[in-house]
């Protein structure tokens, strides 16, 4: 197996895993009272966690997530165009684009409003 289908399937799992916890944080938010205890799984035995601190478990978790992810992609299209440069195929064009930032998205969205 090459590195870039190895890190293609290891940003699908980590994806995965990131939208099983956007779902534990919508159920906790829509489901649960706040003074309901919630039984959090480490390993092979559960503890319970008062709902606020398994929410800021949860939220670091998708922070650490993302950071990850995001390492991982960036490393993927260096390895993409060091494979593409080696095969003597052309360089993949707008390939090593980056999203705005929430930061940059809000900025151009209120100079649009004027």
């Amino acid at each position: 197996m090459s590195f870039c289908s190895w890190s293609s399937q290891v940003i699908v799992d980590l994806d995965m895993k990131r939208n099983f916890n956007r779902e534990a944080l919508n159920a906790l938010k829509h489901e649960m009272s706040d003074k309901e205890k919630v039984k959090v799984c480490f390993g092979n035995m559960f503890i319970k966690f008062s709902k606020s601190k398994t929410t800021q478990m949860i939220r670091k978790d998708q922070e650490q997530l993302d950071k990850e992810i995001n390492h991982l992609r960036k490393e993927l299209r260096t390895k993409v165009g060091r494979l593409n440069e080696i095969e003597g195929n052309p360089e993949l064009r707008g390939y090593n684009l980056s999203p705005l930032s929430s930061d940059e998205m809000k900025a151009i969205t209120s100079l649009l409003k004027r």
